[in-house]
């Protein structure tokens, strides 16, 4: 018999930890190769790991709702055959017991008189960080003490990145200090309540409470929710966001698909929307303007070769996800339709596969499809645009010809750009969305797919 150690595989480029959702196999079940093995979610998508060999499971290592780094052993397979390499020996996570009134004072005086340590894989609480909560506090410049200070919401009150993400956008307290004390008023003020409150933090960081009214009801965030909603707040921190709209008469792109609707069906099996005819629209305009297809690394810009088009898809729990058309610039309609059809799919049935949603470089929402005539989206970081299409409306409008102008009815939309205004400018961002807006309205009628 040998052990066969099942690593946290590699989810994407920027993708450093998963959290354990669900064990699909208990210790003792028999295991066939590419077997699906356990459920994890990451701040992208969720996924399966498959079992790379054939065996037993023997142990688990990590439990449900556990926060993993890719490159970890999460279970071990016993197989049949020569000696596989001994499981590498997993760091004990010293259990810290709940925090009193009078610990945590013990804390603030050692905090006063701690200096500044760098950021350690385990504090002297014994909390374990994870290396992508450690990256982010180095990036922040928070300090070992400080770190130590934030409470965890993971096992043994281990801070994860959710935890960390909301103290900095909580203000980061008025200190590690001031987070403490906080932390003792709260332990004494908790007893003898007769209240119900909810607490939430303001924007400068200190405690908001919210009293609670006959009737009201509290309902706790999703996990996609609350990473959407660090996302978003992210992204209007990071990017100066900018807009331009555009007015587009699309009749030519309706009737078109009007009349080829049923053909195409019965050649391709593919129902045809709007959808694809104003992705091939998009992928042409970033082809002739590069410079909205890049994004942002620090003081540096990336350019893009290749044109991904994220797609914003809505869920059944009413989320978003973005999964991505690869290439889209190489795609004919044929093929763009296939390409969108097939994600939307995938995204409602919850099949996307991490490599579904990795690699965009441009995003493009339909708002029009919840009646939106127009909107505001914000920008997919590290990208810098988006654009969001609005309802195709029948409007009366002034039509040209030759022979004078009339007013007609026509079919339009509102074509809404979000760009980065640190990097891209307004000539830039309205000259790409007016670009857009020409390519549909010259669309031929008469063109076959």
């Amino acid at each position: 018999m040998a052990k066969f150690e099942i690593k946290l595989p590699k989810m994407g480029e920027s993708v450093a930890e998963a959290t354990i959702t669900a064990w699909l196999k208990n210790v003792g079940d028999t295991i066939e190769l590419d077997e699906a093995l356990v459920e994890i979610a990451t701040d992208k998508v969720d996924s399966e790991v498959p079992s790379e060999v054939e065996g037993t499971l023997v142990e688990i290592k990590y439990n449900v709702d556990d926060v993993v780094a890719v490159g970890e052993t999460i279970a071990i397979i016993e197989t049949e055959g020569g000696a596989v390499e001994a499981p590498a020996k997993v760091e004990e996570i010293t259990t810290e017991a709940p925090k009193t009134a009078a610990v945590i004072e013990q804390q603030i005086t050692q905090v006063k008189e701690t200096t500044n340590t760098p950021i350690a894989k385990t504090g002297a609480s014994g909390k374990f960080y994870s290396p992508l909560v450690r990256n982010i506090a180095k990036t922040e410049g928070i300090s070992m003490e400080e770190l130590e200070s934030i409470s965890g919401s993971g096992k043994d009150g281990r801070v994860t990145k959710d935890d960390l993400l909301n103290y900095i956008e909580g203000g980061r307290g008025q200190s590690s200090v001031g987070s403490l004390q906080s932390s003792v008023g709260s332990e004494q003020s908790a007893v003898g309540s007769s209240q119900a409150t909810v607490s939430k933090k303001s924007s400068v960081g200190s405690p908001k409470t919210t009293v609670l009214k006959d009737g009201d009801e509290v309902i706790a965030m999703t996990r996609m929710g609350k990473m959407i909603s660090h996302h978003m707040v992210a992204s209007v921190q990071t990017s100066a966001h900018v807009q331009s709209f555009v007015e587009v008469d699309v009749t030519n792109v309706v009737r078109w698909r009007n009349k080829v609707k049923d053909a195409f069906l019965k050649r391709e099996g593919e129902k045809i929307t709007f959808t694809p005819i104003f992705m091939q629209a998009i992928a042409k305009a970033l082809k002739d303007f590069p410079m909205m297809n890049i994004s942002v690394d620090g003081d540096n810009i990336i350019k893009h070769k290749n044109i991904n088009l994220g797609m914003a898809a809505a869920l059944p729990d009413g989320n978003l996800i973005v999964p991505v058309i690869k290439n889209a610039d190489q795609l004919n309609l044929v093929g763009m339709t296939k390409q969108v059809n097939s994600l939307a799919v995938k995204a409602r049935s919850g099949k996307l596969s991490p490599d579904d949603i990795q690699g965009g470089t441009y995003t493009v929402t339909n708002v029009g499809g919840f009646g939106s005539i127009m909107g505001t989206p914000i920008i997919n970081q590290p990208q810098v645009g988006i654009l969001a299409l609005g309802a195709i409306r029948k409007t009366p409008a002034v039509i040209e010809t030759p022979e004078g102008d009339f007013i007609g009815i026509r079919h339009k939309m509102f074509l809404s750009h979000s760009y980065d205004h640190r990097v891209v400018n307004g000539a830039l961002g309205g000259m790409f969305v007016k670009k857009v807006a020409d390519y549909l309205e010259a669309w031929d009628v008469n063109q076959y797919f």
